[in-house]
């Protein structure tokens, strides 16, 4: 599966804003495991690639750049309001950046935390050469 960009719909007619998940819409995976990442402090995350773990990154509040490499090269692709969404399957090398003040991404999983990180690939030059030997991209 390759990256998929999205919107979640977001309804206000109450005077409020309600973005509902449907995970059976828009999750290609079972959730095993939600986290939240604030990174309004202008923090970067650590940029890596998984063996296993898919990932749905959802942006709640304000924008941030997320770097991938589908094997083609980093590209960046900003996400920018509430809703706004990428699913990341295993072997896709990703990041984020460059969060406004007000940014907080929830990411769901399809995989269980686990500390020992022997799904993650966290050198990009190993990462290059796997995801072209075992994909062959």
């Amino acid at each position: 599966m390759e990256c998929k960009i999205f919107q979640f719909k977001s309804f206000n007619d109450r005077g409020y804003n309600l973005t509902p998940v449907e995970l059976k819409d828009s999750v290609p995976f079972e959730v095993k495991r939600l986290y939240f990442m604030d990174l309004g402090s202008g923090a970067a995350t650590n940029q890596h690639s998984h063996k296993l773990e898919e990932e749905v990154f959802i942006q709640v509040k304000g924008s941030s750049t997320i770097v991938i490499d589908k094997g083609n090269g980093k590209e960046e692709i900003k996400l920018s309001g509430a809703g706004s969404a990428i699913y990341v399957p295993a072997y896709v090398w990703h990041g984020f950046k460059a969060g406004s003040s007000d940014c907080i991404i929830l990411a769901l999983s399809s995989t269980n935390y686990s500390s020992d990180r022997t799904d993650y690939l966290e050198d990009y030059d190993e990462y290059l050469k796997i995801r072209k030997a075992i994909l062959k991209v």
